[in-house]
Protein backbone atom coordinates (compact mmCIF):
# COMPACT_ATOMS: atom_id res chain seq x y z
CA UNK A 1 0.00 0.00 0.00
CA UNK A 2 1.31 3.79 -0.79
CA UNK A 3 1.74 5.40 2.39
CA UNK A 4 3.08 9.85 1.62
CA UNK A 5 5.76 8.89 4.21
CA UNK A 6 7.36 6.13 2.24
CA UNK A 7 8.33 9.02 -0.14
CA UNK A 8 12.18 10.30 0.79
CA UNK A 9 12.52 13.27 -0.85
CA UNK A 10 15.52 15.88 -0.27
CA UNK A 11 15.17 17.17 3.77
CA UNK A 12 13.21 20.27 3.83
CA UNK A 13 12.16 19.98 0.61
CA UNK A 14 8.25 19.21 -0.49
CA UNK A 15 6.65 21.32 1.65
CA UNK A 16 5.87 25.11 2.45
CA UNK A 17 5.48 26.71 5.65
CA UNK A 18 5.28 30.49 5.94
CA UNK A 19 7.91 32.20 8.04
CA UNK A 20 6.94 32.75 11.92
CA UNK A 21 4.77 36.36 12.07
CA UNK A 22 6.72 37.23 15.30
CA UNK A 23 9.93 35.88 17.05
CA UNK A 24 9.60 32.64 18.71
CA UNK A 25 11.23 34.19 21.43
CA UNK A 26 8.87 36.75 21.84
CA UNK A 27 5.29 34.34 21.46
CA UNK A 28 5.42 33.13 25.24
CA UNK A 29 4.74 29.34 24.12
CA UNK A 30 4.66 27.24 26.98
CA UNK A 31 7.45 25.68 26.85
CA UNK A 32 5.37 21.62 27.53
CA UNK A 33 3.79 23.22 23.49
CA UNK A 34 6.96 23.31 21.89
CA UNK A 35 8.01 21.23 19.65
CA UNK A 36 10.83 18.65 20.69
CA UNK A 37 11.47 17.93 17.57
CA UNK A 38 10.34 19.29 13.65
CA UNK A 39 7.67 17.56 12.39
CA UNK A 40 7.58 14.75 9.84
CA UNK A 41 5.82 16.37 6.73
CA UNK A 42 6.29 13.93 3.78
CA UNK A 43 8.57 15.18 1.45
CA UNK A 44 7.08 14.90 -2.67
CA UNK A 45 6.71 16.35 -5.36
CA UNK A 46 3.32 17.55 -6.78
CA UNK A 47 3.70 14.42 -8.93
CA UNK A 48 3.76 12.06 -6.53
CA UNK A 49 1.56 13.71 -4.47
CA UNK A 50 -1.37 13.68 -7.46
CA UNK A 51 -0.33 10.12 -8.03
CA UNK A 52 -0.83 8.91 -4.44
CA UNK A 53 -3.96 10.17 -3.74
CA UNK A 54 -4.93 9.12 -7.49
CA UNK A 55 -4.21 5.69 -6.32
CA UNK A 56 -6.52 6.13 -3.21
CA UNK A 57 -9.93 7.03 -5.38
CA UNK A 58 -9.41 3.90 -7.67
CA UNK A 59 -9.71 2.07 -4.15
CA UNK A 60 -13.19 3.60 -3.04
CA UNK A 61 -16.84 2.71 -4.42
CA UNK A 62 -18.96 4.91 -3.93
CA UNK A 63 -22.63 6.12 -5.92
CA UNK A 64 -20.65 7.28 -8.86
CA UNK A 65 -18.98 3.99 -9.31
CA UNK A 66 -21.57 1.54 -8.72
CA UNK A 67 -25.04 0.98 -7.61
CA UNK A 68 -25.10 1.46 -3.32
CA UNK A 69 -28.14 -0.11 -2.04
CA UNK A 70 -26.94 0.83 1.90
CA UNK A 71 -30.45 0.67 4.00
CA UNK A 72 -31.06 3.44 6.28
CA UNK A 73 -28.40 5.43 4.99
CA UNK A 74 -29.94 6.99 1.26
CA UNK A 75 -27.54 7.00 -1.11
CA UNK A 76 -29.08 8.76 -4.32
CA UNK A 77 -27.31 10.37 -7.22
CA UNK A 78 -26.63 13.70 -6.53
CA UNK A 79 -27.02 15.60 -9.74
CA UNK A 80 -23.70 18.01 -10.53
CA UNK A 81 -25.98 21.59 -10.41
CA UNK A 82 -25.99 21.54 -6.90
CA UNK A 83 -22.33 21.37 -7.25
CA UNK A 84 -21.99 24.38 -9.69
CA UNK A 85 -24.64 26.15 -7.64
CA UNK A 86 -22.90 25.94 -3.88
CA UNK A 87 -19.37 26.60 -5.68
CA UNK A 88 -20.43 30.29 -6.93
CA UNK A 89 -18.56 32.95 -5.86
CA UNK A 90 -20.82 35.04 -3.96
CA UNK A 91 -21.55 31.78 -2.16
CA UNK A 92 -18.55 29.82 -1.22
CA UNK A 93 -16.29 32.97 -0.63
CA UNK A 94 -18.57 34.42 1.96
CA UNK A 95 -17.38 35.34 5.76
CA UNK A 96 -19.85 34.25 8.08
CA UNK A 97 -19.01 37.52 10.16
CA UNK A 98 -19.95 39.46 6.98
CA UNK A 99 -22.40 42.33 7.59
CA UNK A 100 -26.20 41.44 6.64
CA UNK A 101 -26.19 43.48 3.89
CA UNK A 102 -23.07 41.69 2.12
CA UNK A 103 -25.29 38.33 2.37
CA UNK A 104 -28.77 39.09 1.47
CA UNK A 105 -28.65 36.46 -1.29
CA UNK A 106 -27.37 33.53 1.44
CA UNK A 107 -29.96 34.91 3.99
CA UNK A 108 -32.65 34.69 1.32
CA UNK A 109 -32.01 30.88 0.42
CA UNK A 110 -31.59 29.76 4.24
CA UNK A 111 -35.29 32.01 4.95
CA UNK A 112 -36.23 29.76 2.10
CA UNK A 113 -34.79 26.16 2.94
CA UNK A 114 -36.55 26.90 6.79
CA UNK A 115 -39.66 27.98 5.05
CA UNK A 116 -39.87 24.69 2.50
CA UNK A 117 -38.39 22.27 5.28
CA UNK A 118 -41.48 23.99 7.83
CA UNK A 119 -43.77 23.03 5.76
CA UNK A 120 -42.61 19.56 4.10
CA UNK A 121 -42.48 18.25 7.80
CA UNK A 122 -45.96 20.57 9.21
CA UNK A 123 -43.79 22.19 11.65
CA UNK A 124 -43.43 25.96 12.87
CA UNK A 125 -40.21 26.81 12.79
CA UNK A 126 -36.87 25.46 11.75
CA UNK A 127 -33.19 25.67 12.63
CA UNK A 128 -30.38 24.66 9.89
CA UNK A 129 -27.95 24.65 11.95
CA UNK A 130 -27.02 21.19 13.32
CA UNK A 131 -24.82 19.60 10.75
CA UNK A 132 -25.64 15.80 11.63
CA UNK A 133 -28.77 13.73 12.01
CA UNK A 134 -27.56 12.72 15.55
CA UNK A 135 -26.72 16.33 16.06
CA UNK A 136 -30.32 17.31 15.23
CA UNK A 137 -31.95 14.47 17.38
CA UNK A 138 -29.67 16.04 20.22
CA UNK A 139 -31.17 19.31 19.49
CA UNK A 140 -34.67 18.93 19.45
CA UNK A 141 -34.63 16.96 22.83
CA UNK A 142 -32.48 19.81 24.10
CA UNK A 143 -35.50 21.98 23.36
CA UNK A 144 -37.85 19.11 24.66
CA UNK A 145 -35.82 19.36 27.86
CA UNK A 146 -35.73 23.43 28.35
CA UNK A 147 -39.48 23.06 27.36
CA UNK A 148 -39.94 21.24 30.66
CA UNK A 149 -37.61 22.93 32.30
CA UNK A 150 -39.60 26.55 31.80
CA UNK A 151 -42.59 24.75 32.49
CA UNK A 152 -41.12 23.40 36.19
CA UNK A 153 -41.90 19.94 35.27
CA UNK A 154 -38.39 18.64 36.11
CA UNK A 155 -39.98 15.08 36.48
CA UNK A 156 -39.64 14.01 33.49
CA UNK A 157 -36.99 12.17 32.52
CA UNK A 158 -37.82 9.19 30.29
CA UNK A 159 -37.76 9.18 26.56
CA UNK A 160 -39.85 6.17 25.44
CA UNK A 161 -37.88 4.41 22.25
CA UNK A 162 -39.28 1.10 20.04
CA UNK A 163 -36.82 -1.77 19.56
CA UNK A 164 -36.42 -1.06 15.94
CA UNK A 165 -35.58 2.81 16.95
CA UNK A 166 -32.13 3.92 15.21
CA UNK A 167 -29.46 3.31 17.51
CA UNK A 168 -28.32 7.33 17.97
CA UNK A 169 -32.12 7.81 19.54
CA UNK A 170 -31.14 6.60 22.83
CA UNK A 171 -28.04 7.42 22.44
CA UNK A 172 -29.03 11.15 21.80
CA UNK A 173 -31.75 11.21 24.65
CA UNK A 174 -28.86 9.70 26.97
CA UNK A 175 -26.19 12.13 26.23
CA UNK A 176 -29.09 14.88 27.11
CA UNK A 177 -29.37 13.05 31.01
CA UNK A 178 -32.80 11.25 29.95
CA UNK A 179 -33.17 7.31 31.08
CA UNK A 180 -33.79 5.47 27.99
CA UNK A 181 -37.35 3.41 28.04
CA UNK A 182 -37.16 0.71 25.16
CA UNK A 183 -40.61 -0.90 24.49
CA UNK A 184 -40.71 -4.16 22.11
CA UNK A 185 -42.76 -4.22 18.63
CA UNK A 186 -45.31 -6.58 17.45
CA UNK A 187 -44.78 -9.52 15.30
CA UNK A 188 -45.25 -7.39 12.38
CA UNK A 189 -42.35 -4.91 13.60
CA UNK A 190 -45.12 -1.75 14.06
CA UNK A 191 -45.28 -0.44 17.58
CA UNK A 192 -47.22 -1.83 19.92
CA UNK A 193 -49.80 0.60 21.43
CA UNK A 194 -50.17 -1.73 24.86
CA UNK A 195 -46.21 -1.74 25.49
CA UNK A 196 -46.40 2.14 25.20
CA UNK A 197 -49.46 2.77 27.13
CA UNK A 198 -47.71 0.57 29.91
CA UNK A 199 -44.93 3.06 30.21
CA UNK A 200 -45.99 6.40 29.65
CA UNK A 201 -46.49 8.71 32.35
CA UNK A 202 -45.85 11.69 34.37
CA UNK A 203 -42.40 10.82 33.58
CA UNK A 204 -42.39 10.80 30.29
CA UNK A 205 -41.00 13.68 28.08
CA UNK A 206 -41.03 12.43 24.80
CA UNK A 207 -41.21 9.52 22.43
CA UNK A 208 -38.68 9.51 19.72
CA UNK A 209 -39.81 6.72 16.51
CA UNK A 210 -38.93 6.36 13.23
CA UNK A 211 -41.49 6.42 10.63
CA UNK A 212 -41.81 4.47 8.24
CA UNK A 213 -39.46 2.19 10.79
CA UNK A 214 -36.08 0.46 9.84
CA UNK A 215 -37.91 -2.30 8.75
CA UNK A 216 -39.45 -0.17 5.93
CA UNK A 217 -42.82 -0.60 7.42
CA UNK A 218 -45.26 2.18 7.74
CA UNK A 219 -46.52 3.19 11.38
CA UNK A 220 -50.33 3.67 10.72
CA UNK A 221 -51.31 3.74 14.25
CA UNK A 222 -48.62 6.17 14.52
CA UNK A 223 -51.85 9.31 15.60
CA UNK A 224 -52.48 7.27 18.37
CA UNK A 225 -49.70 6.74 19.75
CA UNK A 226 -49.17 10.37 19.25
CA UNK A 227 -52.34 11.08 21.38
CA UNK A 228 -51.11 8.01 24.47
CA UNK A 229 -47.71 10.45 24.93
CA UNK A 230 -49.42 13.77 24.43
CA UNK A 231 -51.96 12.54 26.98
CA UNK A 232 -49.57 11.86 29.21
CA UNK A 233 -48.12 15.33 28.88
CA UNK A 234 -45.03 14.10 27.04
CA UNK A 235 -43.52 15.17 23.61
CA UNK A 236 -43.09 13.95 20.07
CA UNK A 237 -40.02 13.28 17.89
CA UNK A 238 -39.73 12.59 14.68
CA UNK A 239 -36.71 10.57 13.49
CA UNK A 240 -35.98 11.51 9.59
CA UNK A 241 -33.40 9.20 8.45
CA UNK A 242 -36.61 7.82 6.40
CA UNK A 243 -38.48 11.38 5.52
CA UNK A 244 -37.67 10.14 1.71
CA UNK A 245 -40.26 7.34 2.14
CA UNK A 246 -43.16 10.10 2.71
CA UNK A 247 -42.24 13.65 1.48
CA UNK A 248 -45.32 14.71 0.01
CA UNK A 249 -47.70 12.54 0.93
CA UNK A 250 -47.65 13.06 4.31
CA UNK A 251 -45.73 14.80 6.96
CA UNK A 252 -44.51 14.54 10.76
CA UNK A 253 -46.68 17.35 11.68
CA UNK A 254 -50.40 15.48 10.45
CA UNK A 255 -49.16 12.38 12.40
CA UNK A 256 -48.85 14.41 15.92
CA UNK A 257 -45.04 15.28 16.21
CA UNK A 258 -43.79 17.91 17.91
CA UNK A 259 -40.12 17.73 16.81
CA UNK A 260 -38.76 16.26 14.28
CA UNK A 261 -34.72 16.27 12.30
CA UNK A 262 -33.78 16.42 8.53
CA UNK A 263 -31.10 14.56 7.26
CA UNK A 264 -30.52 16.96 4.41
CA UNK A 265 -27.63 14.61 3.06
CA UNK A 266 -30.49 12.09 2.48
CA UNK A 267 -33.47 13.49 1.74
CA UNK A 268 -32.24 16.13 -0.57
CA UNK A 269 -29.40 14.82 -2.29
CA UNK A 270 -26.39 16.27 -0.09
CA UNK A 271 -23.70 13.88 -0.79
CA UNK A 272 -22.48 11.84 2.26
CA UNK A 273 -20.39 9.06 3.72
CA UNK A 274 -16.74 8.84 4.87
CA UNK A 275 -18.16 10.76 8.49
CA UNK A 276 -19.18 13.77 6.14
CA UNK A 277 -20.16 16.44 5.27
CA UNK A 278 -23.64 16.31 6.70
CA UNK A 279 -26.69 18.70 7.85
CA UNK A 280 -29.42 17.66 10.32
CA UNK A 281 -31.59 21.07 10.72
CA UNK A 282 -34.58 20.45 13.09
CA UNK A 283 -38.30 21.78 12.56
CA UNK A 284 -40.23 22.16 15.62
CA UNK A 285 -43.92 23.25 16.43
CA UNK A 286 -44.60 26.80 17.97
CA UNK A 287 -44.54 25.82 21.77
CA UNK A 288 -40.88 24.99 20.94
CA UNK A 289 -39.76 27.80 18.35
CA UNK A 290 -38.40 30.12 21.03
CA UNK A 291 -35.67 27.41 22.22
CA UNK A 292 -34.03 26.98 19.29
CA UNK A 293 -30.25 27.00 18.55
CA UNK A 294 -29.96 30.49 16.71
CA UNK A 295 -29.61 32.56 15.02
CA UNK A 296 -32.09 31.79 12.60
CA UNK A 297 -33.26 33.94 9.49
CA UNK A 298 -36.10 36.46 9.75
CA UNK A 299 -37.27 38.66 7.37
CA UNK A 300 -39.04 41.78 7.17
CA UNK A 301 -40.15 44.69 4.67
CA UNK A 302 -37.73 46.97 3.45
CA UNK A 303 -36.77 50.23 5.15
CA UNK A 304 -35.79 53.24 4.14
CA UNK A 305 -32.16 53.51 5.42
CA UNK A 306 -31.77 49.96 4.51
CA UNK A 307 -28.51 49.21 2.36
CA UNK A 308 -30.23 48.17 -0.74
CA UNK A 309 -28.95 45.29 -3.35
CA UNK A 310 -30.34 43.98 -6.29
CA UNK A 311 -31.22 40.93 -4.39
CA UNK A 312 -33.13 42.71 -1.96
CA UNK A 313 -35.77 44.66 -3.65
CA UNK A 314 -38.63 43.69 -1.04
CA UNK A 315 -37.66 41.48 1.64
CA UNK A 316 -34.72 42.47 4.39
CA UNK A 317 -33.19 39.42 5.42
CA UNK A 318 -31.53 39.62 9.05
CA UNK A 319 -30.20 37.32 11.36
CA UNK A 320 -32.44 36.23 14.65
CA UNK A 321 -31.73 34.56 18.36
CA UNK A 322 -35.04 33.28 19.81
CA UNK A 323 -35.38 34.32 23.44
CA UNK A 324 -34.81 30.85 24.94
CA UNK A 325 -32.51 29.35 22.95
CA UNK A 326 -30.60 26.46 24.17
CA UNK A 327 -27.39 28.00 22.44
CA UNK A 328 -25.16 27.16 19.54
CA UNK A 329 -25.05 23.14 18.95
CA UNK A 330 -22.51 24.53 16.01
CA UNK A 331 -19.81 26.89 15.42
CA UNK A 332 -21.08 29.69 12.56
CA UNK A 333 -24.27 29.06 11.10
CA UNK A 334 -24.34 24.98 10.47
CA UNK A 335 -23.07 23.91 7.01
CA UNK A 336 -23.99 26.36 4.63
CA UNK A 337 -22.29 24.61 2.06
CA UNK A 338 -25.12 21.67 2.76
CA UNK A 339 -27.82 23.74 2.48
CA UNK A 340 -27.32 25.61 -0.41
CA UNK A 341 -26.84 22.46 -2.28
CA UNK A 342 -30.32 20.65 -0.82
CA UNK A 343 -31.72 24.03 -1.71
CA UNK A 344 -30.93 23.81 -5.51
CA UNK A 345 -32.07 19.98 -5.25
CA UNK A 346 -35.58 21.76 -4.00
CA UNK A 347 -35.61 24.66 -6.44
CA UNK A 348 -34.90 22.00 -9.09
CA UNK A 349 -37.80 19.53 -8.13
CA UNK A 350 -40.14 20.98 -6.53
CA UNK A 351 -43.52 19.58 -6.42
CA UNK A 352 -42.21 16.84 -7.97
CA UNK A 353 -40.28 15.70 -4.74
CA UNK A 354 -43.71 13.61 -3.85
CA UNK A 355 -42.84 11.51 -7.34
CA UNK A 356 -39.58 11.27 -5.91
CA UNK A 357 -40.67 9.49 -2.50
CA UNK A 358 -43.00 7.83 -5.22
CA UNK A 359 -40.69 5.91 -6.99
CA UNK A 360 -38.01 5.46 -3.69
CA UNK A 361 -41.09 2.96 -2.70
CA UNK A 362 -41.76 1.65 -5.70
CA UNK A 363 -38.11 0.30 -6.03
CA UNK A 364 -38.08 -1.09 -3.15
CA UNK A 365 -41.32 -3.10 -3.71
CA UNK A 366 -40.05 -4.12 -6.98
CA UNK A 367 -36.56 -4.40 -5.72
CA UNK A 368 -38.23 -7.06 -2.81
CA UNK A 369 -40.17 -8.69 -4.53
CA UNK A 370 -37.81 -9.82 -7.79
CA UNK A 371 -35.10 -10.96 -5.67
CA UNK A 372 -38.21 -13.28 -3.78
CA UNK A 373 -39.06 -14.12 -7.67
CA UNK A 374 -35.35 -15.13 -8.95
CA UNK A 375 -35.05 -17.12 -5.75
CA UNK A 376 -38.05 -19.29 -5.88
CA UNK A 377 -36.60 -19.79 -9.98
CA UNK A 378 -33.92 -22.04 -8.16
CA UNK A 379 -35.67 -23.45 -5.55
CA UNK A 380 -33.91 -21.68 -2.26
CA UNK A 381 -36.90 -19.10 -1.49
CA UNK A 382 -37.38 -21.61 1.92
CA UNK A 383 -33.51 -20.64 3.29
CA UNK A 384 -34.27 -17.01 3.82
CA UNK A 385 -37.67 -14.89 5.45
CA UNK A 386 -38.46 -11.58 4.52
CA UNK A 387 -37.48 -9.52 8.10
CA UNK A 388 -40.82 -7.47 7.33
CA UNK A 389 -44.01 -9.81 7.13
CA UNK A 390 -45.90 -6.95 5.27
CA UNK A 391 -47.18 -6.75 1.61
CA UNK A 392 -45.70 -3.28 0.90
CA UNK A 393 -42.66 -1.72 2.16
CA UNK A 394 -41.77 1.69 1.93
CA UNK A 395 -38.29 2.74 0.90
CA UNK A 396 -36.58 0.08 2.24
CA UNK A 397 -36.83 -3.76 2.89
CA UNK A 398 -35.22 -6.00 5.36
CA UNK A 399 -34.66 -9.70 4.98
CA UNK A 400 -33.74 -12.70 7.51
CA UNK A 401 -30.81 -15.04 6.55
CA UNK A 402 -31.26 -16.72 9.30
CA UNK A 403 -32.98 -19.84 8.19
CA UNK A 404 -30.06 -20.18 5.67
CA UNK A 405 -27.42 -19.96 8.24
CA UNK A 406 -28.98 -22.16 9.88
CA UNK A 407 -29.21 -24.98 6.90
CA UNK A 408 -26.43 -23.62 4.92
CA UNK A 409 -24.09 -22.11 7.61
CA UNK A 410 -24.43 -19.03 5.32
CA UNK A 411 -25.03 -15.54 7.02
CA UNK A 412 -25.90 -12.13 5.84
CA UNK A 413 -21.83 -10.97 6.51
CA UNK A 414 -21.01 -13.94 4.22
CA UNK A 415 -23.72 -12.76 1.51
CA UNK A 416 -22.73 -8.99 2.14
CA UNK A 417 -18.76 -10.16 1.36
CA UNK A 418 -19.96 -11.99 -1.39
CA UNK A 419 -22.13 -9.36 -3.18
CA UNK A 420 -18.46 -7.29 -3.00
CA UNK A 421 -16.98 -9.67 -5.48
CA UNK A 422 -19.76 -9.09 -8.07
CA UNK A 423 -19.31 -5.68 -7.82
CA UNK A 424 -22.03 -4.02 -5.20
CA UNK A 425 -21.89 -2.26 -2.22
CA UNK A 426 -23.34 -4.01 0.54
CA UNK A 427 -26.48 -3.83 2.06
CA UNK A 428 -26.60 -2.60 5.72
CA UNK A 429 -26.39 -6.01 7.84
CA UNK A 430 -27.11 -7.20 11.34
CA UNK A 431 -29.52 -3.88 11.94
CA UNK A 432 -32.47 -3.70 12.67
CA UNK A 433 -31.55 -5.85 15.86
CA UNK A 434 -34.79 -7.02 16.37
CA UNK A 435 -34.19 -8.96 12.52
CA UNK A 436 -32.15 -12.02 13.17
CA UNK A 437 -29.36 -11.77 10.50
CA UNK A 438 -31.02 -9.13 9.28
CA UNK A 439 -29.73 -7.39 5.59
CA UNK A 440 -31.30 -3.90 4.85
CA UNK A 441 -31.69 -2.88 1.49
CA UNK A 442 -32.86 0.50 0.03
CA UNK A 443 -32.74 1.28 -3.64
CA UNK A 444 -33.97 4.52 -3.85
CA UNK A 445 -35.61 6.31 -6.61
CA UNK A 446 -32.58 7.33 -9.07
CA UNK A 447 -31.69 3.23 -9.96
CA UNK A 448 -33.18 1.99 -13.28
CA UNK A 449 -35.45 -0.87 -13.28
CA UNK A 450 -32.35 -2.63 -15.49
CA UNK A 451 -30.24 -2.00 -12.04
CA UNK A 452 -32.69 -3.33 -9.91
CA UNK A 453 -33.37 -6.55 -12.18
CA UNK A 454 -29.28 -7.38 -12.39
CA UNK A 455 -28.46 -7.08 -8.81
CA UNK A 456 -31.60 -9.37 -7.66
CA UNK A 457 -30.23 -12.11 -10.13
CA UNK A 458 -26.39 -11.65 -8.78
CA UNK A 459 -28.29 -11.37 -5.01
CA UNK A 460 -29.08 -14.72 -5.86
CA UNK A 461 -26.30 -16.36 -7.82
CA UNK A 462 -24.45 -14.91 -4.24
CA UNK A 463 -27.06 -17.38 -2.47
CA UNK A 464 -26.17 -20.49 -5.00
CA UNK A 465 -22.00 -20.15 -4.00
CA UNK A 466 -20.31 -22.70 -2.05
CA UNK A 467 -20.58 -21.77 1.78
CA UNK A 468 -16.80 -22.04 2.21
CA UNK A 469 -16.32 -19.19 -1.06
CA UNK A 470 -18.13 -17.15 0.91
CA UNK A 471 -16.85 -17.70 4.24
CA UNK A 472 -13.27 -16.03 2.51
CA UNK A 473 -15.15 -13.26 0.26
CA UNK A 474 -14.04 -10.98 -0.94
CA UNK A 475 -11.62 -12.29 -3.04
CA UNK A 476 -11.76 -9.71 -5.73
CA UNK A 477 -11.20 -6.49 -3.83
CA UNK A 478 -8.10 -4.80 -3.26
CA UNK A 479 -8.91 -5.45 0.29
CA UNK A 480 -9.52 -8.81 1.59
CA UNK A 481 -12.03 -9.90 4.60
CA UNK A 482 -10.84 -7.84 7.83
CA UNK A 483 -11.35 -8.54 11.20
CA UNK A 484 -13.68 -6.27 12.02
CA UNK A 485 -14.07 -6.71 15.64
CA UNK A 486 -10.35 -6.35 16.03
CA UNK A 487 -10.37 -3.35 13.98
CA UNK A 488 -13.58 -1.50 15.72
CA UNK A 489 -11.08 -2.36 19.35
CA UNK A 490 -7.58 -1.71 18.51
CA UNK A 491 -7.96 1.92 16.07
CA UNK A 492 -5.05 2.98 14.25
CA UNK A 493 -5.24 6.64 13.49
CA UNK A 494 -1.95 7.93 12.68
CA UNK A 495 0.92 6.85 10.83
CA UNK A 496 3.23 4.05 12.29
CA UNK A 497 6.93 5.44 12.95
CA UNK A 498 9.57 3.79 13.17
CA UNK A 499 11.55 5.85 16.57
Amino acid sequence: MSHLFEHEGADGKGYSQPDPVAPVDNLQIPSSLVRAKLPRWPRLSEPEMVRHYTWLSTRNFGIDTGFYPLGSCTMKHNPRINEVIAQLPGIADIHPLQPEHQIQGTLAIFHEMQDMLGICAGMDAVTLQPVAGAQGEFTAIRCIQEYFRGRGELGRTKVIVPDSAHGTNPASAAMAGFEIIEIPSREDGRIDLDALRAVVGDDTAAMMITNPSTLGVFEPEIAQAADIVHEAGGQMYYDGANFNAILGRTSPGLMGFDAVHYNLHKTFSQPHGGGGPGSGPIGVKSHLAKFLPGPVVKRRPILAGDQLTSVNKEWWYHWHQPENSIGKVQQWHGNSGAVVRCWAYYRRYGRELKTMSEHAVLNANYLRHKIIEEAEKIGVRHLFADGAPVDVVKHEFTISMAPMKEECGIGAMDIAKGLLDMGYMAPTVYFPLIVPECMMVEPTETESKETLDEFAKKFVEVLQEDPDVLHNAPVTTKVRRVDEVYAARNLTLSYPFDE
